[in-house]
């Protein structure tokens, strides 16, 4: 039966020293809940907080009783990893519901923070599905908050009181989070992309200004369709004025699919009670050969650097992580198997401190997400790289060309000096 706890600090005495705790991420962190366990951090130890990223403080991280697995790094943990006590697991967002139920990283715990529960008894995972749901279905021990804050959203998300451990209700406001408004780079940038962008695309963007900066710049095409591992507010306004209507999908056609959004209070409030939007598990949402069924696929993620050959490198600038492999591979492959579709890696050609993000050679340490076999169209605000059948020198050429103009002489001398540095 049910146990209903009357503050969390009564929900959290299920968990126990050496437990793993599988925690909702996103919007849906449940930091009230997390900082009553640091309150009580000294009847643990030896426990693991495995998520993806979270947003709030993650104080847990700064305390030696709990062990951090991040399986996406948010910015919230990026200056606390060691890669011993704080770490990060890399792995295909695709793949990562399959570490839970085939129980090779299962959490014994899932703490999530649900909608209220309607009058059959369920409750909604809300904002975020993604590997939550999994998590559930794999935890011994199901602990959640209930917040009548959070909206009830069409898909995989419903779970039932039954399955809960233990439930504590408490309303408060989901942790939002402001998009970033795009300067006049990331604007040129997404007018490139957008040119790419045809009618009747089934798109996959992620969050960012450069994102934002493409979805107001499609407001003028027709019956585009969305099928995306996460979406923010940027989508809203192609949604309202019809730019997207899902015609032309034929995998869940007419609907959004997602399995995760990310923004303020006007996007949770649109996504609820809404059966136009499908919030699914990432393991279904991202596997490639379901991004292919639609016609006309346009994947576009971002990068950290791009070497000359057209490796990619999105998780780390050199040997730091910053965030995480994510869905990055999953919509290439799926984008590039798609009629017509099209992946592309968008980036600026400079980092704030003027060093080019095309670079002769990877820096040390740098981890490829996107590998140079799978790459078919970079983009910066100098233009469009069409790496797709090209060789490695004909590559060369035509990122030089996208890089910044002062950089362009320093990498085409590096690109025919590049023989001598080989053993």
């Amino acid at each position: 039966m049910i146990e209903i706890a009357t503050n969390p600090y009564e929900l959290i005495q299920h968990i126990k020293p050496g437990h793993r705790i599988f925690v909702h991420g996103a919007a849906a962190t449940p930091e009230i809940i997390l900082d009553a366990l640091i309150t009580e951090r000294n009847s643990l130890n030896n426990v693991e907080m495995i998520h993806l990223h979270t947003h709030g403080r993650a104080r847990y991280a700064d305390y030696p009783e709990f062990r951090v697995t991040n399986l996406f790094v948010g910015e919230n943990l990026r200056k606390k990893l060691d890669y011993d006590r704080v770490d990060y697991l890399p792995c295909f967002l695709s793949e990562i519901p399959g570490l839970f139920r085939r129980r090779v990283r299962a959490p014994d715990v899932a703490i999530v923070q649900v909608s209220s529960p309607d009058a059959k008894g369920y409750c909604s995972l809300g904002t975020s599905i993604d590997v939550a749901r999994a998590a559930v279905e794999s935890a011994s021990i199901v602990l959640g908050q209930v917040n009548p804050e959070m909206p009830r959203t069409h898909g995989d998300g419903l779970i039932h009181l039954k399955q809960f451990t233990s439930i504590w209700e408490h309303r408060a406001p989901l942790l939002a989070t402001q998009s970033k408004i795009p300067n006049a780079t990331e604007k040129k940038i997404a007018e490139h992309v957008a040119t790419l962008v045809e009618n009747g695309s089934t798109l996959q963007m992620g969050i960012g200004a450069i994102p934002d900066a493409v979805w107001a710049s499609l407001t003028d095409r027709k019956n585009l369709g969305v099928h995306t591992e996460m979406f923010s507010d940027g989508l809203l306004p192609l949604l309202e004025c019809g730019a997207v209507d899902n015609s032309k999908k034929t995998f869940h056609a007419g609907k959004t699919v997602t399995s995760f959004v990310n923004g303020t209070d006007a996007l949770f409030r649109y996504v609820h009670d809404n059966p136009s939007i499908l919030f699914l598990e990432s393991d279904y949402v991202n596997r490639a050969e379901n991004i292919a069924r639609n016609p006309k696929v346009m994947a576009i993620n971002s990068a950290v650097e791009v070497d000359l050959t057209g490796q990619v490198v999105a998780d780390s600038i050199g040997c730091k992580i910053i965030s995480g492999v994510g869905g990055q591979m999953d919509f290439v492959r799926g984008a590039s198997q798609s009629e017509g579709g099209k992946a592309v890696i968008a980036l600026q050609s400079r980092t704030r401190s003027g060093r080019s993000r095309i670079v002769s050679m990877l820096h040390p340490g740098a981890g490829v997400v996107t590998t140079r076999a799978h790459v078919h169209f970079i983009v910066t605000e100098y233009g469009i790289a069409d790496l797709y059948g090209r060789t490695l020198g004909e590559r060369a050429k035509a990122l030089i060309e996208i890089a910044h103009p002062q950089d362009r002489e320093s990498l085409a001398r590096s690109w025919f000096e590049r023989d001598k540095l080989a053993p």
